[in-house]
């Protein structure tokens, strides 16, 4: 189970998400963990019910199919749901593909290092940073990396987004590997060629890199 967070809003985690989705083998499982701004079934044109807190309820788990990223879709519990780690333990212990084998779970954190956002981070395998390249993007995700290290999760990488090069000290100060760059796109990024071949190149450096972390193992 792999985290997509960051420090800020608005710097691509929810669009990340789906298109690490698009890009990984199977059908993969994409989970909303932010209760409060939730928007992935907007992206992914689905509807908000029935939420993290339902599947786990019904025994079910298996999400929305969303054929647009060729994934499978989990929105946000409800605000009164349990723990968002805890509902996350329960959904990895039931969850695997059709033929019993596992399939990847991408959770969609929320931002900032409050309460809620820590909670999911302590429920996943590993987490992947989004980062615009600005400095103070990059400040705020170096404390998203740095509480995820506090609950005794491992950062495998940073993407950063709307960028087309590495800024020189990123790793540096994340401590951990800049995966790839992803372009600006003024419109519907995940439409665009260009940033669906980035998508699907970070896919594959994540696959070699850390296939348990993902649930890519061969």
């Amino acid at each position: 189970m792999l985290a997509i967070a960051g420090g800020k809003g608005g710097v691509g985690k929810t669009t990340t998400a789906l298109g690490l989705a698009a890009a990984l083998p199977g059908k993969p499982l994409v989970v909303d963990a932010d209760r409060d701004m939730p928007d992935l079934h907007a992206l992914a044109g689905v509807n908000p019910e029935p939420g993290l807190d339902a599947a786990v309820r019904d025994q079910s788990g298996h999400g929305q199919p969303c054929p647009q990223h060729d994934c499978r879709v989990l929105p946000a519990p409800r605000g009164d749901a349990p723990r968002t780690d805890r509902l996350l333990n329960r959904l990895a212990a039931k969850h695997g593909g059709d033929d019993g084998t596992e399939e990847p779970i991408l959770v969609d954190t929320p931002a900032g290092v409050s309460v809620d956002a820590a909670a999911p981070l302590q429920a996943v395998d590993a987490v992947l940073l989004v980062s615009t390249a600005c400095a103070p993007a990059l400040r705020d995700a170096a404390k998203t990396a740095s509480m995820a290290r506090a609950v005794g999760t491992p950062v495998i990488g940073v993407l950063l987004t709307r960028a087309v090069v590495r800024p020189p000290g990123a790793g540096d100060l994340l401590d951990c590997s800049v995966v790839g760059c992803i372009p600006s796109e003024p419109t519907q990024p995940l439409e665009s060629h260009r940033v669906q071949e980035r998508y699907s190149a970070i896919a594959n450096r994540l696959r070699e890199a850390a296939p348990a972390e993902i649930g890519c193992e061969n």
